[in-house]
């Protein structure tokens, strides 16, 4: 019987809508078949995936957070056949609508410097994974961008919140963001707290007052799973307990495990669940896809980790090495650079069999493509 330990507890505890799902998936990104393997999927498992699950000459993409510079142009176009799909196209226009909904949610008025200080850290570029995650899986089940807009924007918003608080001197004091100067480096400790703080009250009044589509039961459901991913049971346990693990030399696989499902991957969860709660999944639906999401949001720490000690400053856009001087446990110290990498492919591979019964091949591809570009992903 397959284990995901601490994603399937968490999902018994964190979920709203009470489903099961117990399938498997290979993804598809083109019409021909990327050969992967179907793993016996175990959180701690160590053991190799088989070389066909790596690579194939007919896959879009390969699994490593160092890639080749024909595996990046791969990436940037997955395949110019028209039976595959535009991934770089659909994210750069998915982004630019989420970054119009972002700048038109905010505007400058009295007091003007704390909204300027929120805009100034919410609008300073970024991926816009989670946001687009969101819409992709609302429309996944058959909702509409327009209705999910909002609840993307509150994510979006959270994250941003989330990021500002944890550049803060008593935090992780960091000058740099996104290639740009932290937020209290610009407007002074003081009003970054409060811009935080801000965009935390705001994201909920967005959701509420903005979602157009979706039914007031619907709206509440995913108000109450925002707030319970960034809360005491979320974002909010895994950083107190990284707070308290930062130099401690007994930090094991499973309490690392916790600080990154808790303080990264839950907002990537809720994102994706957001979406497919105010889009009209089913109970199955919203739990299948609540998995692949728990899934892809470890994999993103995972890869941040192997990135953290193998790209510089200037690639990643924030400081490089910043764990590894603080004295945080991380994956590549934990298990080394190379089994790191492994785990990746497996939470890669476990993330893509949670997709299997979304029988649209255009409304799956989005996901499948974003789980590889977070597999994937140079900064």
């Amino acid at each position: 019987m397959r284990s995901l330990n601490l994603i399937d507890s968490w999902v018994q505890t964190c979920s709203i809508f009470n489903g099961s799902s117990s399938s498997s998936f290979v993804g598809l990104i083109c019409k021909t078949p990327m050969k992967c393997s179907k793993p016996n999927f175990k959180i701690h498992r160590r053991a190799r995936l088989s070389s066909s699950s790596s690579s194939s000459s007919s896959s879009c993409f390969s699994v490593s957070a160092v890639v080749t510079k024909e595996e990046q142009e791969t990436l940037g176009e997955i395949s110019s056949g028209s039976d595959c799909f535009n991934f770089k196209a659909y994210m750069g226009e998915k982004a630019d609508r989420v970054n119009r909904a972002l700048d038109e949610s905010i505007s400058v008025k009295t007091p003007p410097t704390i909204h300027e200080a929120m805009r100034y850290s919410l609008l300073a570029g970024g991926k816009r994974v989670r946001p687009i995650l969101c819409i992709a899986a609302c429309e996944l089940v058959g909702g509409d961008e327009s209705t999910a807009m909002p609840a993307a924007c509150a994510v979006e918003m959270i994250h941003t919140m989330s990021l500002i608080h944890d550049d803060l001197p008593c935090m992780d004091n960091d000058d740099f963001r996104r290639g740009k100067p932290t937020n209290h480096k610009v407007y002074g400790e003081d009003v970054a707290v409060l811009a935080g703080d801000s965009l935390l009250a705001f994201a909920f009044q967005h959701i509420a007052s903005a979602t157009v589509g979706a039914s007031p039961a619907r709206v509440l459901a995913a108000v109450g799973e925002l707030a319970k991913s960034i809360g005491t049971e979320g974002l909010v346990a895994g950083q107190v307990v990284d707070i308290a693990s930062t130099g401690a030399k007994d930090v094991g696989l499973e309490q690392l495990e916790f600080i990154h499902i808790h303080k990264t991957a839950v907002l990537l969860e809720a994102a994706v669940v957001l979406g497919a709660i105010v889009g009209g999944g089913s109970d199955t639906q919203v739990e299948k896809l609540r998995k692949f999401a728990r899934c892809i949001g470890l994999l993103f720490q995972v890869v941040d980790d192997i990135l953290d000690v193998t790209k510089s400053s200037e690639e990643l856009g924030k400081t490089a090495g910043k764990d590894l001087i603080a004295d945080k446990m991380t994956y590549p110290k934990l298990m080394g650079l190379e089994k790191s990498r492994e785990f990746a492919e497996e939470l890669l591979a476990e993330a893509k069999q949670q997709l299997e019964g979304f029988e649209s091949y255009k409304a799956v591809a989005p996901l499948v493509a974003l789980a590889e570009y977070i597999a994937y992903r140079q900064n």
